[in-house]
């Protein structure tokens, strides 16, 4: 198509749309007519309230204030994930955003801790991660040296609001109405326009699908096709609610492992969000139901609502002029909480593909290459979890720990059992303290390792890495509370909340 890129139409709000509209409006906002279409009546999925650390870079690239952000959001910090019941109940684990040490250029630090263990070593591997010793002391802020990486947790539907008013403020029109029909050109089959509830036509260039599971462009309307990954990742439901929270607030993420699936826990300054994922061929919407409110920490505050979706990607996320973002594009489950990072990854590679001169094949193929690396090594990073499990307790965990995995995933943890290293792609947003605390963490244990550690005597490797686990316990003693900071740094006045409803669900289905 050699019509250049002037007027862009983002079909649907949410996370989804409004990311893409502040980037959009921010970055390229002089050069191009945006439109952003929604329906106050069209509920969102909204439980996407933990994130990764990828985001402090998206909100760097568009400056969005810290401050003004978890204010505005109830937000609160996140320096990893705590694994409950994983590999063996009882176990936990955290996988931190920070790093163990400084690599040497023929193997990462970790190699020495490794050789220390196998001459004696009682010191653990936790010890020597900044982010992991704050997060278990519930301690945070910002500092330099050494750094604290991290993501935050916050509340969605507040976040849509607030990037709402920052993409208005740069420009984005936003209209109201449910899209009924899609208008096609006859001889290209590109998208002319959408038409409205109420007969208004909207006309467009390029159009962004955020409408959710559905995919009412990419899919009902371009036949994108879906790539269905229930053979590895088995959950297909979820029920979600919010509880009222007080007292000390972890830094953290947790992820508690149950019989058939697992529960999040996501603290926020003013309540909790919590949410049991699991799949229905092992327990029913009411077992499920019954597991999550037995394990709450507080009274319930809003309404329950359940969530059925089809792990999986759209086997092209821009086909023509219409490119999907978020669930229009694909769905992971949130176990690592990489739902809104896919949305701002494939908001950026749009960016950077953008395309001014009109949608041209070369592009479109390198976007769905992209994206599709992208969407796999994510699945790959969370059917780690499963496969590596010891748990024979119930038919769910023992499918999972007998599964076949994807060859990509395979040859990773082959390759780390056999030599002590972890081999993570350029691309891959998991790098290597993910992949290695995570392994450990689920138990497999390498079998070797860089011997760059026998160059050194016990002494030295063991007084090393006594002194690094020293610098790190004395940089946490000095870091406040994170209750404090959130307290000092960004605190607001409370929303009012909903009442209670449990005598039934809200529902959303990707069907």
């Amino acid at each position: 198509m050699s019509q250049k890129i002037k007027k862009v139409v983002i079909a649907g709000g949410g996370t989804s749309g409004w990311c893409t509209a502040v980037a959009l409006s921010n970055q390229l906002g002089i050069l191009l007519d945006i439109t952003l279409i929604e329906s106050a009546e069209i509920g969102t999925v909204g439980v996407g309230e933990a994130t990764f650390p990828t985001i402090c870079s998206f909100h760097k690239i568009l400056g969005i204030d810290e401050k003004d952000f978890l204010s505005a959001t109830m937000g609160s910090i996140k320096l990893g994930i705590s694994f409950e019941n994983w590999a063996r109940k009882g176990d936990r684990y955290i996988h931190p955003f920070g790093s163990f040490g400084k690599p040497n250029w023929m193997g990462d630090f970790y190699h020495y801790w490794l050789a220390a263990k196998a001459r004696g070593y009682e010191g653990e591997l936790d010890d020597l991660c900044f982010e992991l010793q704050a997060a278990k002391a519930h301690k945070f802020a910002p500092t330099e040296n050494p750094k604290l990486n991290y993501a935050y947790h916050f509340d969605a539907s507040l976040y849509a609001k607030f990037l709402r008013k920052l993409s208005e403020e740069k420009g984005v029109t936003r209209v109201e109405g449910k899209i009924t029909q899609v208008k096609q050109n006859a001889d290209t089959g590109f998208i002319e326009s959408v038409v409205l509830e109420s007969g208004t036509s909207i006309e467009g260039d390029l159009f962004i699908d955020c409408t959710g599971f559905r995919g009412l462009l990419i899919e009902d309307t371009l036949n994108a096709g879906y790539e269905k990954w229930g053979q590895w990742l088995r959950n297909d439901s979820a029920v979600a609610l919010q509880t009222e929270f007080s007292g000390d607030i972890p830094p953290y993420t947790r992820a508690i492992a149950h019989d058939s699936g697992w529960q999040w826990k996501i603290p926020l300054q003013h309540r909790q969000g919590t949410g049991h994922v699991y799949s229905s061929a092992y327990i029913s919407d009411e077992d499920a139901r019954n597991t999550l409110l037995q394990n709450l920490d507080g009274d319930i505050k809003a309404e329950l609502r359940l969530l059925k979706f089809n792990t999986g990607r759209r086997k092209q996320s821009w086909v023509k002029n219409c490119v999907a973002v978020g669930l229009a594009g694909g769905f992971v489950e949130p176990l690592e909480s990489t739902s809104i990072h896919l949305i701002q990854i494939g908001v950026l590679r749009l960016l950077q593909l953008f395309p001014f001169e009109g949608c041209n094949e070369p592009l479109i193929r390198r976007y769905n290459e992209l994206a599709r690396s992208e969407y796999e090594h994510v699945r790959d990073f969370i059917i780690l979890h499963y496969k590596a499990t010891e748990r024979d307790d119930t038919p769910y965990w023992r499918d999972c720990r007998d599964m076949t995995i994807p060859d990509s995933l395979a040859e990773k943890i082959e390759f780390f059992k056999a030599t002590g290293h972890v081999h993570h792609d350029a691309d891959d947003v998991f790098r290597v303290t993910s992949w290695l605390q995570v392994m450990l963490g689920q138990r497999i244990e390498p079998q070797g390792y860089h011997h760059i550690p026998h160059t050194l005597t016990d002494e030295r490797i063991f007084s090393g890495l006594n002194s690094m686990k020293a610098n790190i316990a004395a940089a946490v003693e000095k870091l406040p509370s994170h209750a404090n900071f959130l307290k000092t740094y960004c605190s607001m006045k409370k929303p009012a909340h909903h009442s209670s409803m449990l005598s039934g669900y809200t529902t959303v289905s990707s069907e």
